[in-house]
């Protein structure tokens, strides 16, 4: 351990004492959050028209959404049982720090899982820009490591652009992503953010055409993996979520859902603009601001964010993405507390 980390005070879940985080381990084992076994229906490509033809037509309706539905159009994540929702930590939160600079010690993957398991939380994000080393055998290490510690990979994420026109930028574009689909597995990642990417010179349609196609043949490539892809509210083609919802309701791939990220819509409404989306959320990222249209910006609620998720059945990660401008060693642990609380209190 770095003896220059900082210590980190985390309520210890169900107690009155205080359990303290320091650079020389933790007392007793702690969790925040939920943590339950998740399941999933594997589905192959060739049964995925045939399930979509039999489920309920028209399930945008059911949401108010107001989108028109086809006979092929992707329903709404179904899920059993009770909502389950389990924390986890993007890594992009300390991103300074793994460049090197800003509040801090520096950090790297192995020291940014040892925090996610001093923290006590059951996940950790780990996005791809912070990998120094993309051999086979550092994602490997890195899986170890966070088995070792008892930290789940919760995902990883991606910078990518799939509104290209077909060529070779597009097939670059691609190539990027069906190589971080295969270090994902390597590593354990059973989730992998993407983006949609912008319009550019093109109609909007053509931008949207684009995506779907790119989107759809990662997907095929990434369900031979096991893995999903999530496309993130990242403005672009998508600041809007009927925009978003459009394309997912279009990819025909049971590999691909909404990574649902709780800051990015800029709409009137950013809360009911998260709501339409979680019906189709394959994981979530929880910002400690949000930004609506036309007024400043306001801290997050996360009860209400939380309440979005239980009302439409979710059951799986809650990343936090910490983006605000303040020192992230400090605050991290107090965001995390509160969003524990708030799931045990709904729960």
């Amino acid at each position: 351990m770095n003896p220059h980390f900082p210590a980190w005070r985390i309520w210890k879940r169900k107690t009155s004492q205080r359990a303290m985080l320091s650079t020389r381990g933790f007392s007793s084992p702690r969790v925040l959050g939920i943590i339950a076994p998740m399941s999933s229906t594997k589905m192959g490509m060739g049964n995925r028209r045939d399930f979509i033809r039999k489920s309920a037509v028209g399930a945008a309706g059911l949401f108010g959404l107001g989108l028109s539905g086809t006979l092929d159009a992707v329903p709404p994540i179904t899920r059993s049982g009770s909502p389950r929702l389990m924390i986890s930590l993007a890594a992009y939160s300390l991103r300074d720090q793994f460049a090197g600079h800003g509040p801090g010690p520096a950090i790297n993957m192995t020291r940014f899982i040892q925090y996610c398991a001093q923290l006590g939380i059951p996940g950790a994000e780990l996005t791809s820009y912070y990998f120094t080393d993309t051999r086979r055998e550092a994602f490997l290490e890195v899986r170890r490591q966070a088995f070792l510690h008892g930290v789940s990979i919760s995902g990883t994420a991606v910078g990518n652009s799939f509104t290209e026109e077909a060529g070779e930028k597009r097939d670059r574009e691609i190539a990027s992503v069906k190589q971080w689909i295969d270090r994902a597995s390597w590593m354990g990642a059973p989730h992998i953010r993407v983006f949609a990417g912008n319009r550019g010179s093109l109609t909007e349609e053509q931008a949207r055409t684009n995506c779907i196609q790119a989107l759809e043949e990662c997907a095929d490539y990434a369900g031979k993996h096991g893995i999903f892809l999530g496309i993130e509210n990242h403005g672009g083609i998508v600041s809007k979520p009927e925009q978003l919802i459009s394309i997912i309701r279009d990819v025909q791939s049971p590999w691909v859902g909404i990574n649902l990220d709780t800051g990015n819509f800029h709409t009137e409404d950013p809360y009911r603009a998260v709501a339409m989306c979680a019906p189709w959320a394959v994981n979530v990222q929880l910002k400690v601001e949000v930004r609506p249209s036309g007024k400043p910006v306001e801290k997050t609620d996360m009860s209400r964010i939380v309440k979005i998720l239980r009302d439409v059945n979710y059951q799986g990660w809650v990343v936090l993405e910490h983006e605000k401008a303040e020192n992230p060693w400090e605050t991290i642990p107090g965001y995390l507390e509160h969003l524990s609380d708030v799931i045990n209190h709904l729960g």
